[in-house]
């Protein structure tokens, strides 16, 4: 069982940043959050599995600090994929 990592990135309005960082957190499949802004790294926080609701709080109480200063920002999200749910998918296709 091998992982796989991808990196995907959307822009959402300062305001809208702190539920679009919450949202990430619950897929479970997030490896790390780095928001920026103009190019620039703003923050960056490593999500690892096993992460509970004691460790999240400055996270988010961060992020709440920095959606009220910007205007706009961008996430970029790194996301981990096992190659055994790829090749239950590809059994799937046989079917």
């Amino acid at each position: 069982m091998t992982e796989t990592t991808f990196t995907e990135s959307f822009k959402v309005a300062g305001h809208q940043l702190l539920d679009a960082v919450k949202k990430l957190l619950h897929e479970g499949n997030v490896r790390r959050v780095i928001i920026t802004h103009d190019g620039r790294t703003i923050a960056e926080f490593p999500m690892t599995v096993g992460v509970i609701g004691a460790v999240l709080a400055p996270v988010l109480a961060a992020v709440g600090a920095i959606a009220a200063v910007l205007s706009e920002c961008t996430i970029e999200v790194e996301r981990a994929v096992t190659d055994d749910s790829k090749k239950d998918d590809s059994k799937k296709d046989v079917a």
